[in-house]
């Protein structure tokens, strides 16, 4: 039986009005991230915190972009409408393949506490700032919010031959975080260096908040250097959550903010390889 919570976000869902303090942060899941050629892996959308959520199924209204890119190009990735998982893909070449998702804006009106509340938790400092500076602080918001994410998966060779080669990449997703190195290749090591862009520029001073999933509760931190980078400390195998949220005014009549929401998921091998698949 589906979670009350679960139900109470699908029926937002469903009239466009997605609650962010139910379920702050989104994320793509696969069932694996590291397939065997020619292997089908299934695509979940999840939504919760601490890289504990719930799936929500593919909805065709919300799906601004939702893609596999490979060496070999681009493709749409199919789907059932109301399905849980949202996606399948199919990789044929092994190396690095990256599944991204584009949603299509949602509203929500917040009331003026719990508004400040969650400026503060996604480090929103500016916006904070600029509705006190306006006399709003004890006032609601409306806001606009849309997300960007992605998965990196390592697609395995036939006959033992590994994968690991090639790169992330921007998709031209508004909000994007892009993995500057290949965290699936032998010489990753255990710094991963990340790049936030939005519009396709380094975004400076926005907090990177990266969740290993076996110690949710060990979250990482960091603001953005002038080049919009961070860099997490993968040392701990297995899987990973990073985000990041940008906010600003939304430059329309019917919304005060518009927030932009990036994810990226994938395995890492740890401070030693990690000898089964994540």
């Amino acid at each position: 039986m589906m979670r009350r919570h679960t139900r109470v976000f699908l029926a937002a869902v469903a009239t466009g009005l997605a609650v962010p303090l139910l379920a702050h942060d989104f994320w793509l899941d696969p069932s694996t991230f590291s397939p065997g050629a020619n292997q089908v892996v299934s695509v979940r959308l999840m939504v919760g915190q601490k890289f504990r959520g719930e799936p929500i199924p593919r909805t065709a209204a919300l799906i601004g972009k939702f893609v596999l890119v490979t060496s070999e190009g681009e493709a749409a990735v199919p789907g059932r409408e109301g399905g849980d998982p949202a996606g399948l893909v199919r990789v044929v070449r092994p190396g690095l393949a990256v599944v991204g998702y584009r949603s299509r804006n949602s509203a929500v009106t917040l009331e003026a506490e719990k508004f400040e509340k969650y400026l503060r938790d996604e480090g929103l400092d500016a916006v904070v700032a600029a509705r006190r500076k306006r006399g709003e602080t004890d006032k609601p918001a409306r806001e606009l919010f849309a997300r960007c994410a992605k998965a990196l998966l390592d697609v395995q060779g036939v006959q033992g031959v590994q994968g690991g080669a090639g790169a992330d990449r921007p998709l031209g997703f508004t909000l994007e975080l892009v993995a500057e190195k290949n965290p699936y290749e032998p010489a990753a090591g255990v710094s991963l260096p990340v790049r936030l862009l939005y519009e396709g520029r380094p975004l400076s001073g926005a907090l990177v908040v990266a969740f290993p999933y076996d110690a949710p509760d060990a979250a990482q931190s960091i603001r953005t250097d002038a080049s919009g980078r961070a860099a997490i400390d993968v040392s701990r195998g297995g899987k990973w959550l990073v985000k990041a949220v940008h906010m600003i005014p939304s430059g329309t009549p019917d919304a005060d903010w518009q927030s932009l929401w990036a994810s990226l998921t994938f395995a890492s091998r740890g401070a030693t390889p990690v000898g089964s698949t994540p």
